[in-house]
């Protein structure tokens, strides 16, 4: 998972909405209200939504406001924005009343991603997925990634 490097701004090393086709990102238009998605949680920065296609009972997804491309996108810069991804995707699991110690968070890598915008994951109970969920959400899967190492990546770049 080689994350990028360098000291870019989220804004130019990321992709906007206009470099990426953002006028058809089904998760732009989510955040710009142009579907009837319904929006469970949401700051200036985050939205967060259900799966349409959930691999456990609670399945949710924190996507950026802003375009970005992928988790493959994220410098050491951006941690803070990650943590907060994570604390949305939590806050919304804890109001759902889940077992907090079976959870799973992480973000699919290229190009294992069905929507090319950065967004997080946030699944449980972990422990109830089928086979079919542990190869797209599992920890030693090659499409997921989960939260924990992609701070490690981002520590180390």
């Amino acid at each position: 998972f080689p994350i990028a490097t360098g000291s870019a701004t989220l804004t130019a090393s990321m992709g906007t909405r206009q470099d990426s086709g953002g006028d058809e990102c089904p998760f732009c238009l989510i955040a710009a209200g142009r579907t009837d998605t319904e929006v469970l949680l949401s700051d200036d920065e985050l939205l967060c939504f259900c799966d349409v296609k959930p691999g456990v009972a609670h399945h949710y997804l924190v996507v950026t406001a802003m375009h970005i491309d992928s988790c493959k996108a994220l410098r050491r810069e951006h941690v803070a924005l990650v943590e907060r991804m994570v604390a949305m995707g939590r806050s919304v699991l804890e109001k759902n009343k889940v077992n907090m110690n079976d959870v799973r968070m992480g973000f699919h890598l290229p190009p294992f991603t069905s929507v090319p915008h950065l967004h997080l994951h946030a699944l449980s109970p972990a422990s109830t997925m089928c086979v079919k969920s542990q190869l797209r959400y599992g920890p030693r899967s090659h499409w997921f990634i989960t939260v924990s190492d992609v701070f490690h990546f981002m520590h180390g770049s």
